[in-house]
């Protein structure tokens, strides 16, 4: 196939317009300024006082009216395309080359992580929380990317699997590896009882119903003190072993610990550095998993079903069932992730699981690119590593955040990885 480019049509520049535009953007920069940067509080004597830093919020003003007005100017000259670019089959192949040589590099570097030289506890941990999240994207991307049905309280079932884990492992001193499935199976019944009553809802009410949810359940968690002990939080929860060999310094007589197991000196490394390994392997598990699951029959039934439900029933494919194995199976990767993370905190609380959390997995996803597995690998690590990274610059850390999310929305409004690779291909014109 060769590749042909569309027409072009290069729009018309209207300084005028351009102008007012960056105009009433730096006046809406006024106004959120002044409170955010140009005033400050401080201790005066034992009272509050408040100083004023009226050169940041010119600043600010200026960033946003010159940034404003080049990104109008560059929109106004870049070039439409008056019909689609036909694909080159080269081009694409090139596409997957390089995808996999990142993927596997992006893999190589995740294995050896712990033993490079600029490696320590910091990134070991941080890499934590960025497999976590991957591994939640992943999740979600079932739901959201292939199914196409727009969940807002995904945290919910975050929080099933991670107080499935908390509750019997305190209370009934089973271990993480007989939890582990146990959290996976509580969370997809979870996902089984929301999805039942949103099967006739789309777009924006399924949203408000998969929100409210969401928000019950923190609500539950949040009163039931009885069972989760309310605000307080379940705290004390064991932590993983390797297949029964703990990691403390000193354990119980007749247990061996890790580092007697192996002849090693102690070292309190050797904890984190496991719980790293355990969730790389839940992740990669979770990502040979979803690309299994596209390549069925379900994983082609939940596409169809998120590009035309109509022409879905018309093909005999029953959406009902569709609908609760996408809710099902992406609850219960969340579960997983759950029990993961109130082993390695060992502490949960309500307020763990806000809706805040269901916005930044459902923004990996989006930004990712819907349905892209790499994508959701690249947001994520944008996501949770920017704003750590960004710790130096005090409170203007979550500003560069938000300005981050914003150039990444206007520079690729479709994600990182726009576009997704088909599972199945049709090889018209051979043997013909």
């Amino acid at each position: 196939m060769t590749d042909t480019t569309a027409p072009e049509l290069r729009k018309t520049l209207d300084i005028g317009k351009i102008l007012k535009d960056a105009a009433i953007s730096a006046v809406v920069a006024l106004f959120l300024a002044v409170p955010l940067l140009g005033l400050e509080t401080f201790d005066a004597g034992g009272k509050l006082g408040v100083r004023t830093r009226w050169m940041w919020v010119v600043i600010a003003i200026a960033c946003v009216f010159f940034g404003k007005l080049l990104m109008n100017v560059w929109l106004s000259l870049r070039p439409v395309k008056t019909k689609a670019k036909v694909v080159n089959e080269a081009s694409v192949r090139r596409g997957q080359i390089i995808i996999k040589a990142l993927s596997f590099a992006m893999l190589l570097f995740a294995l050896t992580l712990p033993a490079l030289p600029f490696s320590d506890r910091w990134w070991i941990d941080n890499g934590i929380t960025v497999l976590i999240y991957i591994m939640l994207g992943w999740g979600l991307n079932i739901v959201v990317g292939l199914a196409g049905l727009l969940d807002l309280g995904y945290v919910a079932f975050y929080a099933v699997g991670a107080y499935s884990y908390a509750l019997l492992s305190t209370a009934y001193d089973v271990s993480f590896w007989l939890v582990l499935p146990v959290a996976g199976i509580m969370a997809g019944i979870f996902g089984i009882l929301l999805g039942f009553p949103t099967l006739r809802l789309r777009g924006d009410y399924l949203a408000i119903v998969t929100l409210g949810f969401g928000e019950i359940i923190r609500i539950v968690l949040l009163n039931w003190v009885s069972l989760t002990k309310g605000p307080a939080g379940i705290g004390s929860i064991p932590r993983p072993t390797f297949f029964g060999f703990p990691f403390g310094r000193t354990v119980p007589e007749g247990q061996v610990a890790f580092h007697q197991l192996f002849g090693i000196e102690y070292n309190p490394e050797h904890r984190l550095i496991f719980l790293y390994f355990l969730i790389l392997a839940l992740a990669l598990m979770t990502n040979w998993l979803v690309l299994r699951l596209r390549k069925l029959p379900i994983g082609r039934a939940w596409e169809a079903l998120r590009e035309d439900e109509i022409a879905c029933k018309s093909l005999g494919i029953n959406p009902t069932n569709t609908k609760l194995t996408a809710f099902a199976i992406g609850a219960m990767l969340g579960g997983f992730a759950g029990a993961f993370f109130a082993a390695k905190q060992a502490f949960v609380s309500p307020e763990s699981f806000s809706f805040i959390e269901s916005a930044t997995i459902l923004a990996i996803v989006v930004l990712g690119g819907m349905g892209s597995q790499f994508g959701v690998v690249i947001a994520a690590t944008v996501l949770v590593m920017l704003p750590e990274l960004g710790r130096d610059f005090g409170d203007h850390r979550m500003l560069i955040f938000g300005l981050a999310m914003i150039l990444i929305m206007v520079w690729r409004p479709q994600g990182f990885m726009s576009h997704r690779e088909p599972t199945l291909r049709l090889n018209s014109g051979k043997g013909a």
